[in-house]
C-alpha cells in the first residue's frame, strides 16, 4: 500500500517537525510503502537481516528476547508513532523479535534510503540521532526500573509511562486498554504474574485505579507518582 507522511495525522510523531514542501515530498519517496501486521505475528524476527526501520501507524507491539531457559522476556511495548527495528542498526541483524499484540499497519522505512536521504535533509538525520538517543535513555530507566524499584513501584512507573504515551497520541489521561497480557507485563518488569496480578489488586483497593480486565482507570494520578517517587526510609 503506497503511504504519503506529508498527509498522516501521526507525522509530528514520527517525523521531523518544520519541514518544507520539498523535504517532505522527499521523504514520501523513501517512506513508500505499509505493511499490515496480524495480531500474534512477528515484523522481524531474532536474527534477520535488517533491512529497515517501521513507523507503527496503527496497533501495539512488543518486542522481546528468548531467554536461555527458553522463556520470552518482554524488552518494550511499543506504539503508533513510535519507531522499532533500531535494534539491527548496530551489526546488520535484529537482536529481537517484534510481535504484534493487535492487527497493526506500519511503515517500511528502508535503512540505506534513509541514510542517503538524511545527507540532504539534516533534520531528518537529527532525527534518526533524536529517536536512537531516546531509546538508549528508555533502556537505562528500564534497567532503574528493574534494579531498585519494589513491585509497587514498578507497576506505578509503567502505568504513568503508558498513560503519558497514549496521551501524546490523543488519548485519555487517565483511561486506557492494556494490549499486553499481565504476564508480558510482568515480563517486563522482572515480576511473576501473581505479583502483577496483587499490585494491580492493591492499587484497586486503595482507590488509585479501577481495574475490569483490560480497562484500567486511573483514579489518583497523583497518588501513582507518590509511590514512583517516595524515599527509601533510612
Amino acid at each position: 500500500m503506497k503511504v504519503a507522511c506529508s498527509n498522516c495525522n501521526l507525522r509530528e510523531l514520527c517525523m521531523p517537525v518544520g519541514l518544507s514542501a520539498h523535504e517532505l515530498a522527499r521523504i514520501d519517496e523513501v517512506v513508500a510503502v505499509r505493511r499490515k501486521v496480524k495480531r500474534g505475528t512477528t515484523l522481524f524476527r531474532n536474527g534477520e537481516v535488517f533491512q529497515s526501520l517501521f513507523a507503527i501507524r496503527t496497533g501495539f507491539f512488543k518486542t522481546c528476547v528468548t531467554a536461555e531457559d527458553g522463556r520470552d522476556q518482554v524488552t518494550g511495548f511499543q506504539m503508533a508513532g513510535e519507531i522499532i527495528g533500531l535494534d539491527g542498526i548496530v551489526n546488520d541483524h535484529h537482536t529481537c523479535d517484534a510481535v504484534a499484540l493487535e492487527d497493526a499497519e506500519v511503515c517500511v522505512m528502508p535503512f540505506d534510503r534513509i541514510g542517503e536521504l538524511s545527507r540532504e535533509v539534516n533534520a531528518l538525520q537529527h532525527h534518526v540521532h533524536r529517536i536512537m538517543s531516546r531509546e538508549i535513555v528508555r533502556e537505562h530507566g528500564v534497567m532503574l526500573l528493574l534494579g531498585s524499584m519494589r513491585a509497587e513501584e514498578r507497576l506505578a512507573a509503567f502505568l504513568l509511562n503508558l498513560v503519558q504515551r497514549l496521551h501524546a497520541r490523543g488519548f485519555s489521561r487517565s483511561e486506557l486498554v492494556l494490549r499486553m497480557t499481565r504476564e508480558e507485563i510482568g515480563s517486563y518488569l522482572g515480576l511473576k504474574l501473581e505479583t502483577v496480578s496483587r499490585t494491580f489488586s492493591k492499587f484497586a483497593e486503595d482507590n488509585i485505579v479501577e481495574v475490569r480486565q483490560r480497562h484500567v482507570r486511573i483514579l489518583d494520578t497523583a497518588a501513582l507518582r507518590r509511590i514512583v517517587n517516595q524515599q527509601p526510609a533510612s
